[in-house]
């Protein structure tokens, strides 16, 4: 194990079990091996029990240490509000925070978040303004542009800007990161973690890659979030509501820093659920349902590694946010989430095994992808760059287009012309996932690791359809 850098920073918490105020017992959450939800002859598994933060979630580390931040470089002062676009977790660390040092605190939620964390904010004396959660990242609408409007408006307020500050990266790096090393010495070989704003990935990662670790940093992204997408193409995808909450996001995050994670995973709402539920009722975690996705991405990772292998996964929040959601059978058996057997199968199931994916390189010339695309019988091909990565599609109307106003020739390069991908999916994704992806009337194209397995079209899912229903 290599010394650590010194990280010292004048937000470290307070070891002894004596506290000055409340703000002293934000970290130290405990590692608790998992054992009912773990399949035999799996890695072990570990949750990291953020829950069990003083408010209820690992946003207490960074509300904290962002607010601090900001006093310390005279952006905040005595009699300041504190304002912040949150799904709740981040604004309930910094409500606990603002009354603890005498601030007034204002936030912003989408209408899809509990009442239960609403209620909370209140408690602790903040004022909340609902949002509409369907709206795009540039509406004057979305809760982000609404916290920044309250901020401008405000007098002697400070805007926490949780999505884009480095400070939220710093904070993980400084506190979690560090934490979780020493209480494993280090030796861990996976760590699994949400992206929501993406600091808390980014901040662990960066910490246990500046301490020469070989653990994989493994990102967690809820299908219908950005995250995935950015960080297998760097491009933007056009975003889709889902139902969990405190993870993922419909916009690009600067606190996200995709060359610190390893790989990503996507979750959808049933499986993010269904694991949560057993925590809760198997291991007796009372956790919310973004730990249930980094548990079931953190099972599956255990059994591919095997025994005598280490894996932890990050369990953001407490069930006291969704006692009315997820953790009610009325609410699961509404939206169909207790349906043993759920819905339309698969994307695995409708592309099948022998479909073969033809690709063309982004500097190939469009007289090479007419007759590829004409040879294979197909009007539509993934363009990859040289490293085999997705960085567009290309259409046959992208080219008459091209052709017919005079900004391509044969000679063009097609990656000039390509259209952007509308989306991606992991192979095990559900096959609804598909209508958020075609209501943009866009292609998905299914990922498998870095390997394009698949490209499915409207008509390939009518097909599907066709044969489920006969």
């Amino acid at each position: 194990m290599q010394t650590a850098p010194n990280t010292d920073t004048p937000f470290t918490m307070n070891p002894s079990p004596i506290k000055g105020n409340i703000l002293e017992a934000i970290g130290n959450t405990p590692l608790v091996e998992l054992h009912k939800v773990v399949e035999p002859g799996s890695a072990t598994v570990y949750a990291k029990c953020e829950f069990m933060n003083p408010a209820g979630s690992i946003k207490d580390r960074m509300a904290y240490f962002i607010i601090a931040k900001a006093e310390q470089e005279g952006l905040l002062k005595p009699g300041g509000t504190i304002v912040e676009n949150t799904s709740g977790n981040t604004g309930l660390g910094a409500a606990m925070t603002a009354a603890v040092k005498g601030y007034k605190s204002v936030f912003t939620m989408p209408d899809k978040m509990s009442q239960e964390k609403i209620d909370a904010l209140r408690a602790f004396g903040a004022q909340v303004i609902i949002t509409p959660t369907d709206v795009p990242g540039d509406s004057p609408d979305h809760y982000v542009n609404v916290a920044k409007k309250v901020a401008e408006d405000t007098p002697n307020s400070f805007y926490m800007d949780q999505y884009h500050s480095q400070w939220n990266i710093e904070a993980h790096e400084l506190m979690t990161g560090r934490e979780i090393y020493e209480q494993t010495g280090g030796d861990v070989d996976a760590i699994v973690v949400g992206t929501g704003t993406g600091g808390t990935v980014s901040g662990i990662g960066r910490y246990f890659k500046k301490m020469g670790s070989k653990c994989k940093i493994i990102g967690v992204d809820p299908l219908g979030s950005v995250h995935y997408h950015l960080f297998k193409t760097g491009t933007m995808p056009t975003p889709y509501v889902y139902k969990v909450e405190g993870l993922g996001e419909d916009i690009k995050c600067e606190a996200f820093d995709p060359s610190v994670v390893d790989e990503m995973y996507q979750v959808n709402d049933y499986e993010c659920f269904s694991m949560a539920r057993r925590l809760v009722r198997e291991e007796g975690l009372f956790c919310g349902g973004s730990s249930g996705a980094m548990v079931h991405i953190a099972c599956q990772i255990a059994k591919d590694m095997g025994p005598g292998k280490k894996v932890i996964a990050i369990c953001p929040d407490s069930g006291t946010r969704y006692v009315t959601k997820y953790l009610s059978d009325e609410w699961m058996k509404m939206h169909g989430f207790l349906e043993p057997v759920k819905g339309l199968g698969l994307v695995e199931d409708l592309i099948g095994s022998d479909q073969t994916v033809v690709t063309v390189s982004e500097n190939d010339s469009v007289d090479a992808v007419i007759s590829a695309l004409r040879s294979n019988g197909i009007s539509q091909m993934p363009v990859v760059d040289g490293s085999g990565k997705p960085t567009g599609i290309i259409h046959e109307v992208d080219i008459l287009r091209g052709l017919q106003d005079g900004s391509a020739s044969s000679e063009t390069k097609i990656g000039s012309i390509a259209h952007e991908i509308g989306g991606l999916l992991n192979p095990k994704a559900r096959v609804e996932e598909l209508y958020g992806i075609f209501e943009t009337d866009h292609v998905a194209m299914v990922i498998d690791g870095n390997t394009i397995v698949g490209v499915v079209s409207k008509i390939d899912l009518i097909e599907h359809l066709a044969k489920h229903n006969a």
